[in-house]
């Protein structure tokens, strides 16, 4: 891979990780309601799902999964369906019930919190269809098969993850600066039925896009 091929892919790969979607608005949902801090295990579980498909195109089976429209159709599907669920959930909560909300069997709620906040970041992303075309469909574009393919998606994998580990950290933190006023009385609603909103969104497009 040439130093060219992978300036492209992290340019690439910045400029989607900019883009608002399903991970970022779940990491600025996340950091309004509980902060910064708690949003990172937001960020950690869409790079997890980002790394389980970073091993998938090393195996091929990325491209058995894209291959496949029942499968694939099916992928879409849980993702829509799961993104309208975070939004609703936000939409019909009172204001005091929170999407990360969990306290584990040692009465510590940081902790459940953070591990819930963790899975549904990665089933999030493990969902997403997006992420399964960008694996399998325009991954391969920046490796050369005449060299190692293994280093060469390790180092794109490096590259994807400290990318969008930054960027989402970013979006983290801002939204985290303004989550002591989002849980002012009136403004908490508001938020979630915006945050909900955009979300419900996304996984109608999304269910929408699995139709066609």
């Amino acid at each position: 891979m040439s130093w060219e091929t992978w300036g492209v892919f992290f340019l690439t790969e910045t400029v989607l990780a900019l883009s608002p979607g399903p991970a970022v608005l779940f990491v600025v949902s996340t950091a309004l309601r509980h902060g910064g801090r708690t949003a990172v295990w937001a960020n950690l579980g869409i790079l997890s799902g980002n790394t389980f498909y970073f091993m998938l195109s090393a195996l091929g089976l990325g491209a058995v999964l894209l291959a496949s429209h029942e499968l694939f159709t099916v992928v879409k599907w849980v993702g829509a369906v799961y993104l309208v669920y975070l939004g609703l959930r936000l939409i019909i909560s009172p204001g005091g019930s929170e999407i990360g909300d969990s306290q584990d069997s040692s009465g510590a709620p940081e902790a459940g919190r953070a591990r819930k906040v963790f899975r549904q970041a990665f089933i999030l992303q493990a969902a997403n269809p997006k992420a399964i075309m960008f694996f399998v469909a325009l991954l391969p574009q920046f490796i050369n098969p005449n060299e190692n393919i293994a280093l060469q998606v390790a180092v794109l994998a490096l590259t994807s993850v400290t990318s969008e580990f930054v960027v989402l950290v970013g979006y983290g933190f801002a939204a985290g600066r303004l989550s002591h006023w989002a849980k002012r009385p009136g403004v908490t609603r508001t938020a979630d039925r915006a945050a909900g909103t955009l979300l419900v969104g996304a996984g109608i497009g999304l269910g929408l896009t699995a139709n066609r």
